[in-house]
């Protein structure tokens, strides 16, 4: 059996403190499985350059003079980790035979990529890598974290637990990724859409060697809210339940005035009128809000803006491609 194309697929934004140990830690990977010839020799480390601000790109471009093992994609704007990873997964589609996503800061453990390997020998179309445990992370992270996939998994949504975006996917899975054309991208609930044949890989996500997390708290919870809007309607659903169980009280605090009314006891009810207001006021605000935000993705979906632009592609096994299409495209027009 032929050894695989293997592309690690590495997302990066203002990573230039990490870049290069990264580069190195996953050039003696990759020389290590190509020598034990469990991947191909035109195996590639793909990092995707979202828009950094700072030298990232730069230091990308000095890995792939360096080595043919690196490839660099460098898009035009920033637009966001998740279609950056899409953009570089999409990018490399035509040359790998497999892909691992993984983060820059190597904080998901690139010695789970020899397991994930075997699965795919097993007839894995898609491997998810999921944390075995969340002791590296703080109490309030953890319990965050854990109440969001919860939450996620009430609301309908097919998402695996602990599962972030360390996943091995080959080319028919990455196939069938491509026919998923929406903005309003949440790979971790649409990649189990797919469906085919998929396993698991537990590991222990290690700490950050250096540099900011690029998910503070308040990015997280706009994550977290992409990812419900994204893949449920149960938010709007709810609405319309609290609505009808409101009329309902609503109903029994009318039957109850009438009552108190011709029992002739004198009904105070400043204070509680006032209440009532405020918070069907605040109901139908944050009712309206929810709204808007499905609106909102739906103007998005319709307008049919491209995901990503790639301004750059540095890839030995692309240039190979491109010039061997050259070479029979001239040789026909001298035959």
């Amino acid at each position: 059996m032929t050894a695989p194309v293997l592309y690690l697929v590495v997302p990066c934004y203002n990573e230039q403190e990490v870049l290069l140990d990264t580069a190195g830690k996953l050039a003696e990977k990759l020389t290590q499985l190509i020598e034990a010839e469990r991947v191909s020799e035109r195996s590639r480390i793909a990092f995707v350059n979202d828009g950094s601000r700072d030298g990232t790109w730069e230091l990308i471009v000095q890995c792939t003079e360096r080595s043919p093992v690196f490839s660099g994609i460098n898009l035009a704007h920033n637009e966001g980790h998740q279609n950056a990873l899409l953009a570089g997964l999409m990018t490399v589609l035509p040359h790998a035979d497999v892909t691992i996503s993984m983060d820059a800061d190597l904080q998901d453990d690139i010695d789970a990529i020899d397991a994930m390997l075997e699965k795919h020998a097993a007839g894995a179309n898609i491997v998810y890598g999921v944390r075995e445990n969340r002791a590296s992370d703080t109490f309030l992270k953890r319990f965050t974290a854990e109440t969001f996939y919860r939450a996620m998994r009430a609301l309908g949504a097919d998402i695996v637990f602990n599962h972030a975006d360390f996943r091995l996917m080959d080319r028919r899975a990455l196939a069938a990724l491509a026919e998923y054309p929406e903005v309003n991208l949440f790979l971790r609930g649409i990649v189990p859409m797919i469906g085919l044949t998929h396993d698991v890989v537990y590991y222990v996500r290690r700490q950050r060697l250096a540099g900011d997390s690029k998910y503070p708290w308040r990015r997280m919870a706009s994550f977290a809210w992409e990812g419900v809007t994204s893949l449920s309607a149960r938010p709007i659903r709810l609405i319309s339940q609290i609505g009808v169980s409101i009329s309902f009280i609503s109903g029994l605090i009318l039957v109850w005035s009438i009552v108190r009314y011709v029992s002739g006891e004198t009904i105070v009810g400043w204070t509680s009128l006032v209440v009532s207001l405020w918070f069907l006021g605040g109901l139908i605000l944050l009712s309206i809000g929810v709204i808007g935000e499905y609106i909102a993705k739906i103007y998005l979906e319709v307008k049919r803006r491209p995901r990503f632009l790639v301004q750059d592609f540095i890839d030995a096994n692309a240039n190979e491609k491109n010039n061997s299409f050259f070479a029979k495209k001239v040789g026909k027009k001298e035959g």
